[in-house]
């Protein structure tokens, strides 16, 4: 039997493991934007992207055909939706793999925290999901979080806040078209579809100009394709052990985390008014969850 950890101890056991299941996400997710950041020292974005993408798509298929499944079998009818949500997930990957050498990391962490709160303020469009008095003002307060996050002493906004903030509203997008496709699609097919229509089109924008990687940039590069799968993997275990009002807040546990990181790393300073844009975007969050559970019709 696994024993608890004493500061878990009297947590229901399904708890537990959503709680040790989302430290190894936590820790996974910063780990992207380090491994990001060093494998764009030495490659263009669009390299990167080509071979995380085919690299993924590898491992995945290794994983599906070891247990007992054939590649073929991932049929799908919604073939249409899932290569647009690919298209739009690329462009906000290639936004956020940018920003992450251009800003610092609690910024650009900062910012696309607001994702979850454009798809509470998309869904409503997209999905026909009721749009609640809790969604419109989390989204608002998400909306001052981020031009306090943005409004250092200059009041300049440059190239890798606006990608930032391109990839949150791409990121949303991706997000609500994701949660349409699960009805019919599994996760992993997804998963999957998405990193063989990504790396065909890296390859088509790469073609003739592809860089090969250094061996320490290779290293990078298969950190962040092996991590990224794995902080997705630990995010859907955690989801599976326990309702999203539990884990979700857990995930806002990064900005600070990844805050940490970037002033050891990276001697990145921790600006005040990007504390408080940071604590207003959380805060938001946290207003849209507790909205959200409100509106649940409860059990008889």
């Amino acid at each position: 039997m696994t024993r608890s950890l004493p500061l878990l101890r009297g947590v229901p056991a399904n708890i537990q493991s959503a709680i040790r299941w989302m430290m190894v996400a936590l820790f996974a997710f910063t780990m992207i934007a380090v491994a990001g950041r060093e494998a764009g020292r030495g490659l263009p974005t669009l390299d990167i992207m080509f071979y995380r993408s085919w690299l993924g798509a590898s491992v995945l298929a290794i994983i599906y055909y070891g247990q007992g499944h054939r590649i073929v079998d991932l049929r799908t009818r919604q073939l249409p939706l899932i290569t647009l949500r690919s298209v739009m997930h690329f462009g906000a990957q290639y936004a956020w793999l940018v920003a992450v050498t251009l800003i610092p990391l609690a910024e650009l962490f900062a910012i696309e925290f607001t994702a979850p709160l454009w798809t509470a303020l998309l869904a409503p469009i997209f999905l026909r999901e009721r749009l609640t008095v809790f969604r419109l003002a989390a989204a608002l307060l998400g909306f001052i979080g981020i031009v306090v996050v943005v409004s250092p002493a200059n009041l300049s906004v440059g190239p890798g806040t606006m990608l930032a903030f391109v990839a949150a509203v791409g990121f949303a997008l991706h997000y609500l078209m994701t949660k349409h496709l699960t009805r019919q699609d599994s996760a992993f097919l997804l998963l999957f579809y998405m990193h063989i229509i990504q790396g065909i089109m890296a390859t088509v924008m790469v073609i003739g100009r592809l860089s090969v990687p250094t061996p320490t940039t290779a290293l990078w590069v298969v950190a962040l394709t092996l991590i990224g799968l794995a902080a997705h993997f630990s995010l859907t275990k955690a989801f599976s052990h326990a309702d999203a009002i539990v884990v979700a807040p857990m995930d806002f546990l990064r900005l600070p985390l990844v805050a940490v990181v970037g002033v050891m790393l990276y001697a990145e300073p921790l600006e005040p008014m990007l504390l408080l844009g940071a604590a207003i975007i959380v805060f938001a969050n946290f207003l849209n969850i507790w909205g959200e559970r409100r509106s649940r019709p409860r059990p008889n």
